[in-house]
């Protein structure tokens, strides 16, 4: 695959994001994807498959009672069949909010993102908006 390829299947998939599209999000996603969330909190750790990686978005939603968005995303970097890129995301709750930095890298595979690692800029903050 083409690296001209890989950003474009991982630029959808932020474009999708940024819309809200919840079908074509799933549709950017392999059925065995894995997604690495980050840190200690109760939504940490790895999460295997579509079924479980959606839900894990949901909770997102769910928990930011709606907020949670990326509100900036670098140039997508790519090297062979990951792609790395800068973002910015927020999220709001009664009596909470976080603001942060973050790098994302997603390894795509048969026209589809197999793997996901997040990384944030105040994992402690994240852990504890998150619960």
């Amino acid at each position: 695959m083409s690296t001209a390829s890989t950003t474009e299947i991982v630029g959808r998939y932020f474009d999708a994001v940024s819309r809200g599209d919840l079908e074509a999000i799933s549709a950017s996603f392999s059925d065995e994807i894995n997604w690495h969330q980050p840190g200690n909190g109760s939504l940490s750790g790895l999460h295997v498959g579509k079924a479980a990686v959606l839900a894990l978005l949901g909770n997102f939603m769910q928990r930011s009672e709606g907020t949670f968005r990326i509100d900036g995303v670098g140039p997508l970097m790519a090297q062979g069949d990951l792609v790395a890129v800068s973002l910015h995301f927020r999220a709001e709750r009664a009596g909470a909010s976080m603001s942060m930095g973050g790098i994302d890298v997603l390894r795509v595979a048969g026209g589809l993102i197999q793997e996901v690692w997040l990384f944030s800029e105040d994992q402690p903050a994240e852990d504890a908006f998150w619960g």
